[in-house]
């Protein structure tokens, strides 16, 4: 694991230690530590397109590494494309991470930039934006199955969002010498990287990160980033199985057995009150309430996905599908059907009940609220007194682990003035890894916000889509005022 000294010290909850100054040398990024690689990148219509680029590898981001293997980074610079020279120096830096189930990911290993193919076969996201001209950065991060020779545990919540945060630190500590516009980072990240890069989005700068950063020896500059991309987020955990038995509660396992009926009820009845607390607000639709959510969700994105995806058919291929799918009308370039027979359309739900904080401790969420030796913990109140009888408590450091790793805390609770203001957020239509209303909840909210937000839903599609890389590189070059290069990313999938 490559742990420090430091990192057998590291307890459960928070860290010890005095870390070294945040100006240290070590955090001073050096622009001539390169090698130059020539990689071949195919856009999203099939044209194959030679990128030279510099590549850069940090091999910490921290003054006071706990992990080394996983906290560091990689910066690739766009030197020329198909021969044309490309000057980076005030271009977008695509921040993608990488995490994955709120696992550890590591890039120290990596020899370039990353892989050829995406999440679910889809076109890299790096490489397109590194041959639109864009400055790519791939950080590391601490992730909840780390544990150290002692059995602590020392990547469980908020380590990887902490990590994440301070390699945004170190870049703009490094503003000058890192090449790319350090004022236009745009994280990206898919699933529990999509939770996370909302979150990054959400929480820049906001103190009560500040410990840990000090900790871990993060650069003396701002964590806010400009824009967020964020696909399928496992996000707002705390309440996500109430979101998900509102949503899928009346759908079966696959193997067609139902889940307990009281479980799913009892959490169900939970999202009434939580969504109330939200106050969101929807044109046409007023306040939205468990009794309205169904209906502004269908109609705002789920209709006009299914509408796009028609649309894109051939007639042959339309007629075809309309036929095996008769609960769709199609009239007039509209697609219109019921919140019941969507349902019924997608299947089988992909989680028991309760689906995140689950009773056996088994479920992968109860590992990330992990501490010191203890490898999984309830993080609701409903599991833990399902288990332990009404008198139960959570433990007292959880609470505010759940604020350091929801951004709807501080977009709701605490509103953050230094949020990202331009957001691109999407998920499959099928995809039940969690709520539908998770995706619509934080679009939602951010618009009531008045924050720039690109959301939709890929119709079919399932857990980690993505049916539109290049209208993302196209996207970042809107929000940022820059354009892309020979516009090679720029056309949908």
């Amino acid at each position: 694991m490559g742990l420090t000294a430091a990192a057998a010290a590291v307890p459960g909850v928070g860290f010890t230690g005095v870390a070294r100054a945040a100006t240290d040398s070590s955090l001073v990024f050096d622009p001539a530590a390169y090698t130059e690689q020539t990689i071949s990148v195919t856009d999203t219509v099939g044209v194959a397109h030679s990128v030279t680029y510099r590549f850069y590898k940090v091999a910490n981001y921290v003054a006071a590494p706990v992990d080394r293997a996983y906290q560091s980074l990689n910066v690739s610079v766009p030197v020329s494309v198909d021969g044309t020279a490309v000057d980076a120096t005030d271009a977008p830096i695509l921040f993608a991470n990488q995490v994955g189930g709120y696992m550890p990911s590591s890039v120290a290993n990596a020899t370039g930039i990353g892989g050829a193919m995406g999440p679910a076969g889809t076109l890299s996201r790096q490489r397109l934006a590194l041959a639109a001209g864009y400055v790519v950065v791939e950080p590391g991060a601490r992730g909840r199955s780390l544990v150290d020779a002692n059995g602590v545990y020392y990547g469980t919540a908020p380590a990887a969002i902490v990590d994440l945060k301070a390699a945004v630190r170190y870049l703009k500590f490094n503003k000058g010498r890192v090449p790319g516009d350090t004022d236009r980072i745009v994280s990206s990240g898919v699933s529990a990287g999509g939770a996370l890069s909302a979150l990054l989005g959400a929480s820049g700068d906001s103190p009560l990160y500040d410990p840990y950063l000090a900790e871990i020896g993060a650069a003396d500059a701002s964590d806010a980033i400009f824009a967020s991309g964020d696909w399928c987020p496992i996000a707002d955990l705390e309440h996500s199985d109430a979101a998900y038995e509102w949503n899928w509660g009346a759908n079966p396992l696959a193997s067609g057995a139902t889940v307990d009926a009281t479980v799913s009820a009892d959490l169900e009845a939970q999202y009434t009150h939580y969504l109330a607390s939200l106050g969101l607000r929807a044109r046409g639709y007023g306040a939205l309430t468990v009794r309205n959510l169904d209906t502004y969700i269908l109609e705002t994105f789920i209709q006009p996905s299914a509408a796009k995806y028609l649309a894109a058919l051939t007639d042959t291929a339309r007629d075809a599908y309309l036929a095996a799918h008769p609960f769709i009308t199609w009239s007039a370039g509209r697609a219109t059907f019921t919140w019941a027979d969507f349902l019924t359309h997608v299947g089988p739900r992909k989680k028991n009940a309760p689906s995140f904080d689950g009773f056996d401790l088994a479920t992968p969420e109860c590992n990330l609220f992990g501490a010191g030796a203890t490898r999984a913990r309830h993080f609701t109140q409903y599991s833990l007194r399902h288990e332990s009888g009404d008198s139960a408590r959570l433990d007292a450091d959880i609470p505010a682990k759940l604020h350091l790793m929801n951004p709807m805390f501080h977009l709701v609770d605490k509103v953050n003035p230094h949020r990202a203001k331009h957001w691109w957020i999407r998920v499959g239509t099928k995809d039940s890894d969690t709520s539908l209303s998770v995706v619509a909840n934080l679009a939602t909210r951010l618009g009531n916000l008045g924050d720039d937000v690109n959301t939709s839903y890929y119709w079919d599609g399932g857990h980690g889509a993505d049916q539109d890389p290049g209208d993302f590189i196209a996207w970042i070059a809107k929000v940022s005022g820059r354009k892309a290069h020979g516009n090679h990313g720029n056309h949908g999938k």
